[in-house]
């Protein structure tokens, strides 16, 4: 480890920051407007998905309840985090000095490890659902889907926290980041180290692929049930777009906002010769593209409600009229009654 860790902990290493550029760089009205934005528009996802799940045509979908998974997660997430980062600035305590044994940074790398990922895995566990909700629409019962869909969103957040879990046991070490406002992994050359932003960076990448390839096999089928042979007799339900349309709203975005970091990560624990010192300390460019890359990632949790805010039904009515002049049908399984007439 570096030289102070024996007179501090093992969290403090040397960064490039002045107290000068802690005031410019980590505004505390930026914090505290991020994260009354960011907590506003979840708890708005979250009243519209209760209301929208008692007027919805697949009121127990799996779907909604991986979706009210997600938003929870996202609201918890700022509210964690946010009232650590603002309560840091308005109390401008110095890490060194309110916590020298890091308890409390290390609680804050746990917590972003597991509030970053959670997202992650439950688009995969989203992308999941619709592709098995989309190819196989009658081999589960609406009950059994709505159980695991419970266990699905309790086992993806045991699943993250298992991970931010690891530097405490001593795989990788949690530290003082750039401007010295938060706490994550860090992104040493040292076995630990790079194991543990490798193992970060490849489970939230992997999510993200699996997101993408299921998504389009579902778009695909849904597109095949359309317009083909059997479009007439078998549509699919306003429901099932809608949903779609969601799910790749919010791939989309989790794409934007994470896959820069996840590869700055990756980069930068396999350079050679390594980003960071021996002593510790990594350039002040690597520092400032860190801080950068997890601004953008942030802005995660607050576009994901707004995704499924702006993209349901009666906003994209208003927005296109036409849309609610098509005749609603319409079950994946056609009548027996209009199958005959048809034939």
């Amino acid at each position: 480890m570096w030289s102070n860790s024996s007179v501090l902990g093992p969290c403090f290493r040397p960064t490039n920051a002045t107290p000068e550029e802690r005031r410019l760089v980590a505004s505390p009205w930026f914090a505290a407007s991020f994260c009354a934005v960011g907590l506003a528009s979840n708890l708005l996802a979250l009243s519209v998905l209760a209301g929208a799940r008692q007027g919805s045509c697949c009121p127990r979908s799996p779907f909604l309840t991986l979706l009210g998974g997600l938003v929870l997660t996202d609201f918890l997430g700022l509210l964690v985090t946010g009232v650590l980062v603002v309560s840091r600035h308005a109390a401008l305590f110095d890490w060194r000095t309110a916590d020298p044994g890091c308890g409390l940074c290390h609680f804050m790398g746990v917590a972003m490890v597991f509030f970053g990922l959670c997202p992650l895995l439950l688009g995969a566990a989203m992308a999941s659902e619709r592709y098995l909700g989309i190819t196989r629409p009658f081999s589960r019962s609406a009950a059994a889907s709505q159980r695991r869909a419970w266990a699905t969103v309790g086992l993806v957040w045991a699943a993250a926290l298992a991970l931010g879990l690891l530097p405490l046991l001593g795989v990788g070490h949690y530290t003082v980041q750039y401007p010295g406002s938060w706490c994550f992994l860090t992104l040493g050359p040292q076995l630990g180290d790079a194991a543990f932003g490798l193992l970060f960076a490849l489970l939230g990448g992997l999510s993200v692929g699996l997101s993408f390839v299921l998504n389009t096999i579902s778009v695909a089928t849904l597109c095949h049930v359309y317009h083909g042979q059997e479009a007439a007799q078998q549509r699919p339900r306003d429901c099932e777009v809608e949903m779609m349309v969601q799910l790749l709203g919010i791939m989309l975005v989790a794409s934007v906002c994470w896959m820069p970091l996840l590869v700055f990560i990756a980069q930068t624990v396999l350079q050679n010769p390594p980003a960071m010192s021996p002593a510790g300390q990594l350039s002040r460019a690597t520092e400032q593209q860190l801080l950068i890359y997890l601004r953008v990632a942030t802005w995660n949790q607050i576009l994901d409600p707004w995704v499924y805010i702006l993209f349901r039904r009666a906003v994209l009515r208003r927005l296109h009229p036409r849309l609610s002049a098509r005749p609603r049908s319409l079950s994946l399984r056609p009548p027996p009654a209009q199958g005959a007439r048809l034939q």
